[in-house]
This record gives structure tokens, sequence and C-alpha cells, in this order.
């Protein structure tokens, strides 16, 4: 493997692990935090992490991610290891599919204005359910593309 195609594999596999390690960390401490907190604080601390996480820091590394694992799986199409290349990035889509198609658009909703009780009650179980998946995907990407660094 040239010295550019295992810089974009690990490149991949770094950002995918950066992003396993923000949802794990939402999972295994942030919200089961947040959870012992009553719905008024628990409506505030989330707003105001939904607004903050949306920075230079995080973004680029959230879609670069994404990209990285996409251009690696190509560079990876005739090398030994692609199969497990081509996974990680499958699992890191998913999870970023999750997070834009589940997770964002719950961020959005708690963003509205409204009672807080029953604006927690429709984001809290679902959210965290499917930041798990995410942060399982995130973790199984991180392995894969590891695994593929290691094949080839």
């Amino acid at each position: 493997m040239t010295t550019t195609k295992r810089g974009v594999l690990v490149a991949a596999t770094v950002a995918t692990g950066l992003m396993a390690g923000t949802f794990y960390a939402f999972a295994c401490a942030v919200m089961p935090a947040l959870s012992r907190s009553d719905d008024r604080v628990y409506v505030d601390v989330m707003r105001d992490v939904n607004d903050v996480i949306q920075n230079p820091v995080f973004l680029p590394v959230f879609v670069g991610a994404l990209l990285l694992a996409g251009w690696a799986s190509w560079q990876a199409r005739h090398r030994p290891g692609r199969w497990w290349v081509w996974i990680g990035a499958a699992a890191y889509a998913a999870a970023f599919v999750i997070t834009s198609a589940i997770n964002v658009p719950l961020n959005d909703a708690l963003a509205e204005p409204g009672d807080p009780a029953s604006l927690r009650a429709h984001f809290e179980d679902t959210w965290v359910l499917w930041n798990g998946v995410r942060a399982a995907l995130c973790t199984i990407a991180m392995g894969c593309l590891a695994a593929g660094s290691r094949a080839g």
C-alpha cells in the first residue's frame, strides 16, 4: 500500500475513532448524568450541547470521517483487506445516516418552544437508543478500518 493510501486509511480510522468516542461519551456519561436532571435542566443542557457541537472542530471530523472512509474504500478496491475497509466505511455511513435522519431532527425538535416535560418525553428515549446504535456502528467502523490497514 502506498504512503498516500495508508495515510487516507489512517486518517479515516482516526476520524471514525473520534466519532465513536464522542458518541460513546454521550452513551456512558452525558446522557445518564442528564437523566438525573429535571425536565427544564435536561432540555436546556441538551439545547446548549446541540448548539455548541456545531463548531469548526466537530463538523469537519463528522463529515470528514465519511469522506475519508469512502475515499479509503475506493483506494482499497484491488488490495487485500478491502472487505474490512468496505465494511468499516459502510458502518460509518450508517451511523452518519442515523445521525442525520434521526438524532439531528430530534435535536431540532428539542430546540422548538414548548413544555420541557413534553419536549423531553418526545426526545430522550429515542435519541439515547439511536445514539447507542451510532456509537456501536462507529466503533465497528473503526475496528474494521484498522483491520483493513493491517491486512494490506
